[in-house]
């Protein structure tokens, strides 16, 4: 197939994990007349009870991947696939994101030099790769947080350290593998924007969300960021230079520091993929990132991003369900009629999983962020 032929329904697309998002994604997919082809280990796959065919097989399995070949075109739902599968994929069928920007995405030191070499600002960092890293210069980054360069997500894999001798506990903590030092900025802010990208002239970005953490996982997402106008126009220009020199085709979320008194930019990290922080679009915009996703992975240019209300995105985690067995008080969450409630379908609760969110939409930013705090407390 031409690579700049669209894809249009009922073609077969497929997908590389079937968590939430696979999930959202499927749904968005079936709901504009293609069918879905999810491959995940887990018989229990949130996707799966949405998808026309669930190949249920590990990531790696190369009947499976022949089956997902088959497709008409091929995305993921998170970084850590396989981007050597996704590279194999793409001698195949259309694969978007690219493996070679996953894998940029797998490793937070590529990621921090293509930032860099984007002409981007980051935090102050050094790779600390073996134990003879640590010298007397990496004082120049303590305090600090030590980073594991693969395989870190919501708070994981990262230690805060204001000392050599901590740093040298750390990365023996950390196992000894490859790791980031991130020397501890002035932090006002923390914003994220979700970039929707085809090819450098069909480009659009959602609003940036202000991100509220909790023990390190995304606790609420309030849109639009309170911020002036100035830093959010600053803050996609960035996420669409970044998007542009990766040569990205897809939904790619860039997240962003916002710091000191002046309100700098620097950019954290990338996810690509839709992102936690762009689940109030399913309520709040005129498309969806997971309609975004469909459209780009299928040679679509990407449709109106606009932000139709303020919203604030609360994530729900495993943590609320009672103890005893059970479900949480959704009352309060369905009967509230500015408020959208979106659960996963996960078989088992358990702590800091995130088994769903609910999106408040309001007159303005902070009314809406006050209500989802309020509402959340009554789960």
């Amino acid at each position: 197939m031409n690579p700049t032929t669209p894809i249009l329904p009922p073609a077969m697309l497929g997908i590389l994990g079937g968590g939430q998002l696979g999930r959202m994604f499927t749904v968005a997919a079936k709901t504009m007349g293609y069918r879905v082809t999810v491959l995940d280990p887990d018989p229990l796959a949130p996707a799966a009870a949405f998808a026309d065919r669930h190949l249920c097989a590990p990531f790696d399995d190369s009947a499976a991947l022949a089956e997902l070949a088959k497709c008409a075109a091929v995305t993921t739902e998170f970084e850590n696939v396989n981007a050597d599968a996704m590279r194999m994929l793409a001698r195949h069928t259309r694969v978007s994101p690219s493996g070679d920007c996953v894998a940029i995405a797998q490793n937070r030191i590529q990621e921090k030099a293509w930032i860099r070499k984007a002409g981007l600002q980051t935090a102050p960092y050094q790779a600390i790769c073996k134990a003879e890293d640590i010298t007397a210069s990496s004082t120049d980054f303590l305090p600090g947080i030590l980073k594991t360069a693969t395989l870190g997500y919501d708070g994981k894999g990262q230690i805060r350290v204001t000392t050599l001798a901590e740093l040298e506990a750390a990365f023996a903590a950390h196992g000894s593998v490859d790791c980031v030092l991130e020397k501890m900025v002035d932090l006002r802010a923390e914003i994220s924007v979700v970039v929707c990208r085809l090819n450098t002239q069909e480009i659009r970005t959602f609003d940036p969300a202000e991100n509220i953490h909790e023990n390190g996982i995304l606790a609420y997402s309030i849109i639009p960021a309170r911020l002036p106008d100035s830093v959010q126009q600053q803050a996609r220009a960035m996420a669409c230079r970044l998007a542009d020199e990766l040569d990205y085709i897809g939904v790619l979320a860039v997240e962003m520091f916002v710091v000191g008194d002046n309100q700098e930019l620097v950019v954290n990290e990338i996810a690509p993929r839709p992102h936690n922080s762009g689940h109030h679009t399913l309520d709040a915009c005129c498309a969806d990132q997971f309609q975004q996703q469909v459209r780009l992975m299928c040679g679509l240019p990407p449709a109106e991003t606009r932000l139709l209300t303020p919203a604030c995105m609360a994530n729900i985690l495993g943590d609320v369900w009672p103890k005893n067995g059970g479900e949480p008080n959704w009352q309060p969450l369905q009967t509230h009629s500015s408020v959208h409630l979106h659960l996963y379908g996960k078989a088992a609760a358990r702590a800091g999983r995130k088994m769903g969110h609910f999106t408040v939409l309001a007159e303005t930013a902070d009314s809406a962020l006050e209500a989802a705090q309020k509402l959340h407390q009554s789960l």
